[in-house]
C-alpha cells in the first residue's frame, strides 16, 4: 500500500507518499506548496498520483486551511484524513506540557520522530529537538521519552520584519552570518542567527544539568539547513523528522488496532 503523510506549517504544506506505513519506507513522491496556494493541490500536485490507501498528518495552520486540504483529499481518494494532535502519551513519549493538547502538533510529532531514531540506534538518552521555520522551537526529552518542555522564539524572517517595523532605516538586503559584522545587513542576519543559536545552547545546557548527560541533538524544519553550519557538529539535520514521526505513529496505531 502507498501512504500519504502531510505536514501543514505556518508557511508551507509539505507532503510525501511512501510505499509503506513505517519510517524508512521508500519515498514515491513528495512536494511542498505555500499555504496561499493549497487550493491547487487536487488539480496540480496530486492530480496524477497513484491513489494512496491512507493518510496521516499534522497541522499548525488554521482550521480553514486544514478543512480545504481535507476537501481535496476527499475529492480525490476514498479515505478519511487522520490528523495527529498532542496528547498525554503517544507510543513511549509522554507529554509534560501543562496543558498537553496545547502543544503544537508539529513539535509533538518531531519529538516522536527523534525518539524513534534514537531507539533504532539503541540509544535511550536525552534528546534536544530543534525545528527552524517561521518560528523556532527548541524542545527537550529525557532518556525515558518524557517531554520536559521547550522554547519558542521567532524565526529569521519574523525577527527581521519586527526590526524593520520598529526602527527606521533597517530595510536592507539579507546579509551574511559572520563573527564581527561591519555592515547593517550582516549585523541583522548574524544577530538573528546567533540569537537562535544561543537559545539552543542554553537548552542543551539545561538538559545536561537536568539529566546528567548531554543530549542527542536533532535539527529539522524548512530553514534547518540555514542554522546547521552555525551549530555544534553533534547536531544531526534530518529534514524528514516530522514525516518519520507521522509514519511511526501510523505504524504503531495500526499494530495496536490489529492486536485488539
Amino acid at each position: 500500500m502507498s501512504f500519504l503523510a502531510i505536514d501543514i506549517g505556518n508557511t508551507r504544506l509539505k507532503w510525501a507518499v511512501y510505499d509503506a506505513m513505517h519510517p524508512g519506507a521508500r519515498l514515491l513522491a513528495h512536494g511542498a506548496v505555500f499555504i496561499e496556494n493549497i487550493d491547487t493541490l487536487a488539480e496540480e500536485e496530486w492530480k496524477d498520483l497513484l491513489p494512496p490507501q491512507a493518510m496521516i498528518g499534522c497541522c499548525v495552520a488554521s482550521d480553514a486551511v486544514r478543512r480545504r486540504v481535507e476537501e481535496q483529499i476527499e475529492e480525490l481518494w476514498d479515505f478519511a484524513p487522520v490528523w495527529v494532535v498532542a496528547s498525554n502519551q503517544e507510543d513511549d513519549v509522554t507529554n509534560g506540557y501543562d496543558h498537553p493538547s496545547r502543544l503544537g502538533a508539529d513539535r509533538w510529532v518531531a519529538m516522536i520522530g527523534a525518539r524513534w531514531h534514537l531507539l533504532q540506534r539503541g540509544e535511550p538518552r536525552p534528546a534536544l529537538v530543534v525545528m527552524v521555520g517561521t518560528a523556532v522551537t527548541v524542545d527537550a526529552l529525557d532518556a525515558s521519552g518524557h517531554f520536559l518542555g521547550g522554547f519558542i522564539l521567532p524565526g529569521h524572517g519574523i525577527m527581521l520584519r519586527a526590526l524593520e517595523g520598529g526602527t527606521a532605516g533597517l530595510r536592507v538586503p539579507t546579509g551574511e552570518v559572520c563573527e564581527f559584522p561591519t555592515n547593517t545587513s550582516d549585523a541583522l542576519t548574524s544577530g538573528g542567527t546567533f540569537a537562535i543559536a544561543g537559545a539552543i545552547d542554553r537548552m542543551h545546557r539545561n538538559i545536561e544539568a537536568r539529566c546528567g548527560e548531554p543530549p542527542s541533538c536533532w535539527l529539522t524544519g524548512g530553514a534547518g539547513w540555514k542554522m546547521a553550519p552555525h551549530l555544534d557538529p553533534s547536531f544531526e539535520l534530518v529534514e524528514t523528522l516530522i514525516f518519520d514521526g507521522l509514519l511511526h505513529i501510523a505504524e504503531r496505531r495500526a499494530e495496536a488496532k490489529r492486536t485488539r
